[in-house]
């Protein structure tokens, strides 16, 4: 009876009613953005760490992996004293460095990485084969096309270049052997890797590793091993998933306080619509009202049909805002995917279905928050004074 009461409430004023869902819509789109924007990014950069299954990252000191040209000595006494520790199950090595290479006239330059194929945790393949012997290379789609050259050419491929002297500390031609995908990478971003050792030959710092990814035996107590990486190498900085989120976290904040921000506006928003619409509504009843007091219906089912009038619209304004959020969600994710230096595995709005449930709940509890005012000034109005001054209009 009441749901009816309500909906008949509702279509009377059917243009009213579809602009106020609409303008539910909309807010719930923001809201829905904005709750994936402050989890989603958190959950995606997590995602991202883990994808490979390293759990722990080294190090030089105070430095974030690859922030600066710092490189860690004595790769093999350090990987020898890894293994010796049960909890740690595989170690990945990782040198950086640039390299050069001449193409006509220009010289394309590009970062590259010396890895242990059958360890590494950098990129994925997605067409040839890895680098499986010293005299090859893999690059990425933005760096083949600057070469304009394909899977199974050869490069002259140079490294250590002193700018004073305009000489390569090393040179070697080397065979494309495949087309790979950076995790870590920005989208418009040359990168390349090859074996450490054919790094190591070409010139660049023997026995040494920019980074060093740690895979951890199952059970293993992440936070366990990193204290005790740190306590037996002073020398480097050890960081788990939990340190690094806290890190991007820290860096990125503003982006989690905007979500905040514009999230509550647009929960007030809709609130204050939904409100102005019932209020309006119980204005316009305001003798219907009376006259079902006056034959005896309860205050409280006046007071729930009101309340299920802000919810219905709060509710439909929700499931489409849903829909209107997840386009707009991906049109801007596109765009803050052009972030300079930013990996292009990070997603800024990542659907969760415990976001979409939260942003759905909010709108919910507003709908029915709502409602209170309007159905309380409802059930008190006074009968005979209300029934007076309707017949009198």
């Amino acid at each position: 009876m009441r749901a009816t009461l309500a909906a008949a409430s509702l279509l009377r004023h059917r243009a009213r009613t579809l602009l106020a869902i609409l303008g539910v819509a909309v807010a719930a789109a923001m809201l829905l953005d904005m709750v994936m924007l402050a989890s989603g990014m958190r959950e995606s950069f997590r995602q991202l760490l883990m994808s490979r299954g390293f759990e722990l990252r080294l190090a030089p000191k105070g430095t974030l992996p690859f922030d600066t040209d710092a490189t860690i000595p004595n790769v093999a006494s350090i990987s020898s004293t890894l293994r010796s520790n049960p909890d740690i199950r595989l170690i990945s090595p990782v040198l950086g460095a640039s390299i050069h290479v001449p193409v006509g006239e220009r010289t394309v330059s590009s970062a590259v990485l010396g890895i242990d194929p059958l360890v590494q945790g950098d990129y994925e393949m997605t067409e040839g084969r890895d680098v499986t012997d010293m005299g090859s290379i893999v690059v990425n789609d933005y760096l083949l096309a600057q070469l304009g050259k394909r899977i199974g050419d050869t490069i002259d491929v140079a490294t250590g270049y002193d700018p004073q002297t305009r000489t390569y500390a090393g040179r070697r031609p080397l065979k494309i052997s495949g087309r790979v995908r950076f995790l870590y990478g920005a989208a418009e971003q040359s990168a390349s890797a090859m074996r450490r050792e054919t790094l190591e030959a070409m010139g660049g710092p023997r026995d040494r590793a920019s980074l060093f990814m740690i895979s951890l035996a199952a059970g293993a107590d992440a936070e366990r091993v990193r204290i005790w990486v740190e306590r037996t190498f002073p020398n480097v900085t050890a960081i788990s998933i939990a340190t690094a989120i806290a890190s991007v976290d820290e860096r990125l904040g503003y982006f989690r306080q905007l979500a905040f921000i514009l999230g509550a506006v647009s929960l007030f928003v809709g609130f204050l619509l939904v409100t102005t619409l019932v209020t309006v509504s119980v204005n316009e009843r305001a003798g219907e009202i009376a006259v079902l007091r006056a034959i005896g219906v309860a205050r409280s089912h006046i007071v729930q049909q009101i309340v299920i009038e802000g919810v219905v619209l709060s509710v439909v304004g929700a499931l489409l805002g849903l829909g209107l959020g997840l386009v707009t969600a991906r049109y801007l994710n596109t765009i803050l995917s052009d972030f300079p230096g930013l990996p292009v595995a990070i997603d800024f709005f990542l659907f969760q279905p415990a976001a979409a449930w939260t942003a759905l709940g909010l709108l919910v509890a507003s709908g029915i928050g709502a409602g209170v005012y309007p159905a309380w000034r409802a059930a008190s109005l006074p009968i005979s004074t209300t029934l007076r001054r309707e017949a009198i209009a």
